[in-house]
């Protein structure tokens, strides 16, 4: 029952949220929607979990946390700003029928929401009446993650606020290209790991791997650096050869 609950809620807020976007003619809206979404997501399952309460709510408070502060931040750029590049993108490539080929775009996020969910159910089933080792791991990892996405997308606000163009290697931005995907997939890694600490858990591992899939292969990284790539030239080319693109690690030397 829980699944088919999660399904039609993630659905139905899709398409809320694919008209809105409809009437701004913005497309990035729905990053907003994904962000706010698994948070709802995670307060369904707490709610209809039947594992041990504390931990149930403590489940919908975290994620809740991480969702609203992660959806305000890009509520508040998608609103003050023209559609991302990667939608443009995507708008071109969706011709002639755009608006409903992002219908599909949009419910697509939806059922991806509710794979990632995996790893709440599995927490909030865990009847267990103490925290476990396990989900003290996963909880530090939530932790650095949360604190590392908020920080990257703190350093990269900064530098856009300076007004001095070109490309950001600030702070985390000289160790990754992407601090901000890296630390939300490791959001997901830690929520795995707590999930683990029941039978058949181990299958919350499933989200974490979708999630690189997608932030590698998909929606991520590849229409990211298409756009900067576009719009940034040779500086970005420089900095796609000194910077790792996901995991970090120090920038190359240049000499």
């Amino acid at each position: 029952m829980i699944w088919l609950i999660t399904l039609l809620v993630s659905c139905s807020l899709m398409v809320l949220v694919f008209l809105y976007a409809r009437v701004k003619d913005n497309a990035s809206w729905v990053d907003v929607a994904w962000s706010f979404g698994l948070a709802a997501l995670a307060g369904l399952h707490a709610f209809f979990g039947d594992g041990w309460q504390t931990r149930r709510w403590a489940l919908a408070i975290i994620v809740g946390a991480w969702g609203v502060r992660l959806g305000s931040h890009l509520a508040m750029r998608v609103a003050s700003h023209p559609e991302e590049g990667r939608y443009i993108t995507l708008r071109a490539a969706f011709k002639p029928h755009v608006w409903r080929r992002f219908f599909f775009f949009y419910q697509y996020q939806a059922l991806a929401n509710v794979l990632l969910a995996l790893p709440f159910f599995w927490i909030a089933s865990n009847p267990a009446t103490q925290i476990e080792l396990l989900e003290w791991v996963g909880l530090a990892i939530w932790c650095i993650s949360f604190t590392g996405e908020s920080l990257a997308d703190r350093q990269l606000k900064s530098f856009k606020a300076k007004g001095a163009g070109g490309v950001c290697q600030e702070g985390l931005w000289a160790w990754s290209r992407h601090p901000n995907y890296f630390f939300e997939w490791l959001i997901w890694v830690g929520l795995a790991c707590a999930s683990s600490a029941v039978p058949w858990g181990w299958t919350g591992w499933l989200s974490p791997l979708v999630m690189l899939f997608l932030l590698l292969k998909v929606t991520g990284i590849p229409p990211t650096e298409a756009q900067c790539l576009n719009s940034k030239g040779e500086a970005y080319k420089t900095y796609q050869r000194r910077t790792s693109a996901f995991f970090p690690r120090p920038p190359k030397s240049m000499a």
